[in-house]
């Protein structure tokens, strides 16, 4: 798919590193050009699927994008949405929007990213001998 360019790939991978080194919570990003559902319901699909919901503390945070249809959702675990404010998510999204109304998509990731990062860094601090418990990577989906 190739939305982004290695520089940008890099740095939304670095920003999911660094908001992740003092937590123990899970940030991961989804790509696909077309959402064919509801937007959180093809969200939920894929957090399912990338298995955001085993994490140990169920603090797993997916921000989906459909690039072509130009939707996007955040999903947070439940450990994660019983302790961020009320209209955290929502907040978050308008942050990132504000990127990508000016075409600025790596940016407005990374955004989302770094707010999730202070949530799950407040809620969930890092712990002795917690792991990376899945990958940084940007996970490209291909509409199945």
């Amino acid at each position: 798919m190739n939305i982004f360019n290695e520089d940008e790939q890099s740095r939304i991978r670095l920003a999911i590193e660094a908001a992740e080194k003092f937590t123990s919570g899970e940030i991961r990003i989804c790509l696909e050009k077309k959402c064919s559902d509801e937007v959180l319901d093809r969200a939920a699909k894929y957090f399912y699927q990338l298995g955001m919901d085993k994490t140990k503390l169920r603090n797993g945070v997916l921000i989906y994008l459909a690039t072509v249809d130009r939707k996007f959702a955040i999903i947070g675990d439940a450990g994660i949405n019983k302790v961020v404010p009320e209209n955290f998510w929502d907040e978050t999204k308008t942050q990132m929007l504000g990127q990508f109304k000016y075409g600025n998509l790596a940016e407005g990731i990374i955004t989302g990213i770094t707010m999730a990062g202070q949530q799950l860094q407040k809620y969930f601090p890092y712990q002795n001998g917690d792991t990376n418990e899945l990958p940084d990577d940007i996970a490209e989906m291909n509409g199945n």
